[in-house]
């Protein structure tokens, strides 16, 4: 087993779902199982092992150092994880978050009361299910605490007390301060966070909606660097703690879209994180420049050059060449590669195939095999 990542090549976590466990889902779905039923359904979990397993056999053979579940148990990338929160509840409404074209479903989050981790959360029980199937380093990927508070609208923040919002900030960051307590105790040693906010905030119009509610869009990106800081801060140092930025990712579309400059100094200098995987793969990102801002060190960034919206491969050529550029800014040593997102944040999926899929995984471990001779080196 590989002793501790980060690895030159890597993946952001979820997987297209198989057809048999899109099949279940909308069964159980269907004869009105609600959501702890659902998660909990016998059947329905026997299908997901089964696909799991499968799906970790898969990233082991490519030669993946590090493997996760796909997220096959989850319908959100986020949600899921947030909705088992003390305090916080999902209530399906009207319309959903608007994407490039089209909407996601209307699912959204209301914090009801103050905000813990409970001592049950399921997601535990998921990691121990995949560090228990597999060889290499399993990998959680969860959602960043920004995501609390980005994606639940002022008017359904009920506790009084959140009308301050570092009361709420305060909250978050002690509720997943012990998420990663936990996870550590169930013998995670590589947790991911997918932050995406901080990229949301670089894009013009998110930063002037948040003005509209009063919000300085630059403050904020400092109270979630601060609350992410808080929450992983004094971790064992065995523990290596990653975070994943995009601009949205559902069937294909995205949601934002501007340069990281407002955000990279925020991200590399005051978060504390370890690895930093960075969406990349269109001119949606801007430029490279704001990898100037890495510390030297032992952080890496692994730039999402290889996209997981669509099935056209990228060719090694061209990933040199963006790698050439990269180290401009970055030292190449610390630096690796990854697919710009998961390829199924929600378990609609994107729009290519599972041989898609394969092939985007093997050209990112052949990618890192040509610039620096290895994922371990």
């Amino acid at each position: 087993m590989p002793a501790k990542a980060p690895f030159r090549a890597d993946h952001v976590g979820s997987l297209l779902r198989p057809a048999e466990v899109q099949s279940a889902r909308i069964k159980y779905q269907a004869e009105n199982i609600g959501p702890d039923g659902f998660h909990s359904c016998d059947n329905l979990r026997t299908i997901e092992d089964a696909a799991i397993k499968k799906a970790v056999r898969m990233q082991e053979n490519l030669g993946l150092h590090a493997v996760t579940d796909g997220e096959y148990r989850r319908s959100f990338w986020h949600y899921d994880f947030m909705g088992a929160l003390e305090g916080l509840e999902l209530v399906e409404r009207d319309t959903g978050v608007q994407f490039n074209g089209v909407n996601l479903r209307p699912i959204f989050p209301t914090i009801t009361s103050r905000l813990d981790f409970p001592d049950n959360h399921p997601m535990l029980d998921h990691f121990r299910f995949i560090a228990g199937i597999t060889t290499v380093i399993p990998k959680l990927s969860i959602p960043g605490p920004s995501a609390c508070h980005f994606r639940t609208g002022l008017d359904d923040i009920a506790p009084p007390e959140y009308k301050e919002p570092t009361v709420l900030f305060d909250d978050i960051a002690k509720t997943y301060r012990k998420a990663v307590q936990a996870f550590y105790s169930a013998g995670c040693r590589y947790l991911q966070m997918d932050d995406i906010f901080f990229a949301y905030l670089c894009d013009p119009k998110h930063r002037e909606e948040k003005a509209a509610q009063g919000i300085d869009p630059d403050w904020l990106i400092g109270q979630y660097a601060k609350t992410i800081n808080t929450a992983i801060d004094g971790r064992p140092e065995d523990m290596v703690i990653a975070m994943h930025l995009c601009r949205g990712n559902f069937q294909s579309t995205w949601a934002a879209e501007g340069a990281y400059d407002p955000a990279a100094d925020a991200v590399f200098n005051q978060t504390g994180i370890d690895v930093y995987f960075m969406e990349y793969d269109t001119e949606r990102a801007g430029g490279l420049e704001p990898l100037r801002l890495l510390p030297k060190g032992n952080k890496r960034v692994l730039p999402g050059f290889i996209t997981t919206k669509t099935g056209e491969l990228e060719s090694i050529d061209e990933l040199k060449r963006r790698f050439d550029e990269a180290s401009k800014y970055a030292d190449i040593d610390q630096l690796g590669i990854a697919p710009q997102c998961g390829f199924a944040s929600t378990e609609e999926g994107n729009t290519l195939t599972p041989d898609d899929q394969k092939r985007k995984l093997e050209l990112v471990l052949k990618t890192a095999e040509a610039i620096w001779g290895g994922i371990d080196n």
